[in-house]
């Protein structure tokens, strides 16, 4: 069964000098969050940014995709923290993403953590939608 994620956002103004937020999501869990070119081309304190919200669907479908690997292959984890670092680059688009697992799963080895976590890699839906990015890396190790 297919499922269907609607985000809104509202953008006033030019490129460089409007604004904008997310006015609304489908699970109502981001509520309204500030958009600005300067919070994503400049690393501004406030707001969020594409990348932001990038990173986190990559970071937890990855996670997801990782644990489903690891229990299909009979050695659940106890925990995986997993990360993903879009990187930005105004005039270019998004240029890379470095993906990082660490996890606790008993009975596996530190290779076998890094062959699970690379098939995960391949397998997660967000990584296959973001396959135009020129460079995706994964380092992944056991606690």
């Amino acid at each position: 069964m297919a499922t269907d994620r609607r985000a809104e956002v509202t953008w006033n103004g030019s490129l460089l000098q409007g604004s904008g937020r997310i006015d609304s999501t489908t699970s109502g869990v981001l509520g309204s969050q500030e958009l600005t070119w300067r919070s994503r081309a400049e690393d501004a304190p406030a707001g969020t940014s594409p990348e932001d919200l990038i990173a986190a669907a990559h970071a937890g479908c990855f996670a997801m995709a990782l644990s489903h690997a690891l229990a299909e292959g009979g050695t659940p984890a106890d925990e995986l923290k997993t990360s993903a670092t879009v990187t930005f680059q105004p005039g270019e688009g998004i240029t890379k993403i470095a993906l990082t697992a660490r996890g606790r799963v008993p009975g596996v080895d530190d290779s076998s953590f890094r062959e699970a976590a690379e098939a995960a890699k391949e397998a997660c839906p967000v990584s296959n939608a973001l396959a135009a990015v020129p460079e995706i890396t994964l380092e992944a190790h056991l606690d």
